[in-house]
């Protein structure tokens, strides 16, 4: 029955696709982006795929592109084509052209160990049968509701709640941000960001809305957890500079309300999935060593303020007169590792450096990279130890090949790996793994995209030995998926 249930989303989609393709408003939008950076208004990025990239789900450019209105850049302001009264004032609040619905099904078969879903140390949200077998889903995966209101031709707003297969409530919200971009005189510009919101740095991400990723059914390690925990309420400030044919942009920012960033990393490693981290959700833990299980609840909250500390990150992008573009970036969280809630909640200190470089190897290929490296504190000193010491790092490059105007294939290869020298957390809680994949993006129609994608992981952590398990454990996810927005 419960297999059942979730194919019925996928016949619908199927079904429903062609009359919704058909009743497409004129002046209907492409899906957006990669979250890549933002270019400075009036300079239009090259895009990844001078050929014909699909319009459902366009490949990132090598700056940033032109996102939709219904899931715009988080920097980009775009003014309103519902009338020209509209148009002129640049306001819509509430019209067709401001809310989005996004759906996503899927058919999946995996092998492989307990999920991370479950409570235990598997790397993807599926799981195999409990001797070794794959197992079969049907499942619908996220509904979004996205609001891109805009006041002013400058002044925009970012509201996004969502349905996840995992997630701890029924609905929860995703961001809730505005944007302040006024029109750029001379070489200098500017842009404000305000309020709940993902920092810029997957660049396999879109922007706002729903977060979701474009060429891929499945983030990379890096940027499947900066989805989990590195989610802020914050104030954002960029600066842009046109230097000759050279542009610079520097981001900063003061945030609060991501003290627990890093939890997930230490217990449980990394991960590669699409659940992101809501407002008011949790998500679980694998079992704890019994020192730890005293002290943490057996679930993270990932948006949540204990120690009154702002944190801050920074962001360079550089961006050449070439299809070619570079982003480093910063991030301190300043969290107090000794400060707690009664429910077991605890501040972690967590700061990770991340590099980002995107290129276009030819009019129809274009490569991604990204690698980030950190570490994170949690708990007291013991001889000079704090509790839990864990230095990660990953790093993943990516491909894409333009098939025709309508398909496009990805390839990704990545590794990463945990490091412990807590003084209450054994080596053994340490891991290291690589993973591959490759996945096919078909437009189906103008609003509805399809995915065939394949991955498999490979990862060592010792203690998965105390479940009864090989240290080393493989999984292979096998995925279709149909991406529709109304």
């Amino acid at each position: 029955m419960k297999l059942v249930l979730g194919f019925v989303p996928l016949c619908y989609l199927a079904a429903a696709a062609p009359a919704a393709a058909q009743s497409q408003p004129a002046g209907a939008q492409p899906e957006p982006t990669a979250n890549t950076g933002s270019p400075a208004p009036g300079q239009q990025s090259p895009t990844a795929n001078t050929g014909s990239p699909t319009p459902e789900q366009q490949a990132p450019t090598a700056d940033t592109g032109s996102p939709a209105p219904d899931q715009q850049s988080s920097t980009e302001t775009v003014a309103s084509t519902s009338d020209p009264g509209t148009q002129s004032s640049g306001t819509d609040i509430l019209s067709k052209n401001v809310i989005t619905i996004l759906l996503d099904g899927r058919l999946a078969l995996a092998n492989g160990e307990r999920s991370w879903a479950n409570r235990g140390l598997g790397k993807t949200s599926f799981q195999g049968t409990s001797d070794g077998g794959y197992n079969f889903y049907a499942v619908p995966q996220e509904a979004d509701i996205i609001w891109n209101p805009r006041f002013t031709n400058s002044l925009s707003a970012s509201v996004s709640a969502a349905y996840q297969r995992h997630q701890e409530h029924p609905a929860d919200l995703l961001e809730a941000f505005f944007s302040f971009m006024p029109a750029q005189k001379g070489s200098v510009g500017y842009s404000v960001r305000a309020g709940i919101m993902w920092p810029e740095i997957s660049l396999e991400h879109t922007t706002g809305g729903a977060w979701s990723t474009v060429n891929t059914l499945t983030p990379s390690a890096i940027n499947t957890w900066v989805g989990e925990e590195v989610k802020v309420l914050g104030l954002e400030g960029t600066v842009r500079a046109s230097m000759g044919n050279h542009v610079l942009a520097l981001t900063g920012s003061i945030f609060g309300f991501d003290d627990t960033s890093g939890t997930l990393l230490s217990f449980r490693g990394w991960a590669l999935h699409n659940e992101k981290a809501t407002v008011f959700g949790r998500f679980r833990l694998p079992p704890l060593n019994p020192f730890i299980t005293l002290l943490q609840n057996n679930k993270t909250r990932s948006f949540i303020e204990i120690d009154h500390r702002p944190g801050f990150y920074g962001r360079l992008e550089w961006r050449p007169p070439a299809p070619f573009g570079a982003a480093l970036f910063y991030y301190d969280n300043r969290g107090d590792p000794e400060k707690f809630k009664p429910s077991g909640q605890w501040g972690w200190r967590t700061r990770f450096w991340n590099l980002g470089i995107n290129a276009d190897l030819s009019s129809k290929t274009r490569l991604l990279a990204q690698a980030m490296t950190g570490s994170t504190l949690m708990g007291f000193k013991t001889n000079g130890k704090r509790w839990v010491h864990t230095e990660f790092r990953s790093a993943y490059v990516s491909i894409t090949q333009t098939l025709t105007d309508k398909a496009g294939v990805t390839g990704r290869i990545e590794a990463f790996r945990t490091h412990e020298m807590g003084s209450q957390m054994s080596p053994q809680e340490s891991e290291h793994g690589w993973s591959t994949t490759v996945a096919l993006r078909y437009n189906l129609r103008d609003n509805l995209t399809g995915f065939a994608e394949a991955f498999n992981v490979r990862s060592r952590r010792g203690v998965r030995v105390n479940l009864g398990l090989d240290p080393f454990q493989p999984q292979t996810v096998f995925q279709l998926g149909l991406r529709f927005r109304i």
